[in-house]
């Protein structure tokens, strides 16, 4: 073994061998971000409520802020959004891992990013199709990826 090939060692499932626990993870990664806008809006429902409708004029920041802390907070927790979960896939990392509080962190945080310059998240998209592990820029960056769970 060289150099060369301990540098892309990892214990994720090898797509090759174990094509099952990538497909159709982009599809359900997008059917996921739907039903994680839902979560997020109903949660931003009661902060407008609350603060007596004012926080509709600052409506995009609370949506990102609670949109930010909702995928931490789910993924830390059991490596999934509550989308994910109901399309039966979870985030691994190169470990073959569940994520941590600091990698569900830096997952959001590449995802915000890539959200926020839409040419970024056209290449992710298309890297979520066509890479072999089925991995976006933020996967790619942190070594995770998207995993069918198991049944």
């Amino acid at each position: 073994m060289t150099y060369s090939d301990t540098m892309t060692v990892s214990h994720l499932p090898d797509p090759v061998t174990q094509p099952g626990f990538y497909q159709d993870t982009p599809v359900k990664r997008g059917l996921a971000w739907v039903i994680d806008l839902v979560f997020v809006s109903i949660l931003v429902v009661p902060a407008v409520v609350m603060t007596a409708f004012t926080a509709l004029f600052f409506l995009p920041l609370l949506f990102l802020i609670v949109g930010f802390a909702y995928r931490v907070l789910t993924i830390a927790s059991g490596s999934a959004t509550w989308g994910m979960r109901l399309m039966s896939i979870e985030l691994r990392n190169a470990n073959g891992q569940r994520l941590d509080f600091t990698e569900a962190f830096l997952h959001t945080l590449g995802y915000s990013i890539s959200v926020a310059f839409a040419p970024l998240q056209l290449i992710s998209i298309v890297l979520m199709f066509t890479s072999e592990r089925r991995q976006g820029l933020s996967d790619m960056v942190l070594g995770t990826a998207m995993l069918n769970r198991r049944a």
